[in-house]
């Protein structure tokens, strides 16, 4: 789509989402996914996903979506960090999805980072996928190196970080709600996404109960209630 007609169709998605009273958008895509690669990728390429095949193109036909519902007040959400164009497999579907190439340095990184910095204050949503060359010890959600390390110190970005669903995604599914809550509070995050609500109270329960017993979680998740209240006072949205 040329470059008028997506601002266009953005500036429109942004209208008509602020007419229905939504002030978060969780989308557009940053992922970047090769030319030629589509196929393979199964949980972006495949189903069309992508705003591009390079760092470049993707980087402004993202900033024109993010450029269009803030015009609206709507706040997007950049997905999924640190960039699921290069897996084979949905985390959705499947357990142990990793990406071996990217690094702390890729231009797939690189792309969340400029896209982060806008003035429209993005969010940004964590991939569930693994990634040994920034930290092989846990996936992207759980791992204090992608969060706080690279997307917090790294690429500046101070805003609030949301998990991509840990209610049903396969990805998650050997651990504890309740842990994959307070793991992804402990490594940096902020916002806890499930698409299944009957998860929620074991989530809720086990956040509270760490953050009692131990005071420097407790912190750690009043760090990331004023990250969240943050952002609501910057797009307007507290009284």
């Amino acid at each position: 789509m040329p470059p008028d007609q997506l601002a266009a169709l953005a500036d429109g998605l942004g209208a008509s989402l602020a007419a229905a009273g939504v002030t978060l958008d969780l989308a557009p895509v940053a992922d970047v996914v090769p030319a030629g690669t589509e196929a393979d990728n199964d949980p972006i390429g495949a189903f069309g996903r992508q705003y591009g095949s390079t760092p470049a193109d993707v980087a402004a036909d993202v900033a024109a979506v993010v450029d269009g519902l803030a015009a609206h007040g709507v706040t997007s959400t950049l997905k999924h960090f640190p960039g699921l164009g290069l897996v084979d497999e949905n985390t959705d579907e499947a357990a142990g999805v990793a990406d071996p190439v990217t690094t702390a340095d890729s231009e797939q990184v690189a792309v969340f980072g400029q896209l982060a910095a806008s003035p429209a204050e993005p969010m940004v949503m964590l991939s569930s996928a693994t990634y040994p060359a920034i930290d092989p010890s846990a996936p992207a959600t759980f791992s204090q190196v992608v969060i706080t390390d690279v997307l917090r110190g790294q690429l500046g970005f101070d805003g609030p970080v949301v998990t991509d669903d840990v209610g049903v995604a396969t990805a998650v599914q050997d651990i504890p709600p309740g842990e994959r809550a307070t793991r992804f509070l402990e490594a940096g995050g902020t916002l806890v996404l499930t698409v299944d609500p009957d998860v929620y109270p074991a989530m809720l329960d086990a956040v509270l109960a760490r953050a009692e017993a131990d005071p420097a979680f407790s912190a750690t998740v009043d760090a990331a209630v004023r990250t969240a209240l943050t952002a609501k006072a910057r797009a307007g949205l507290l009284g």
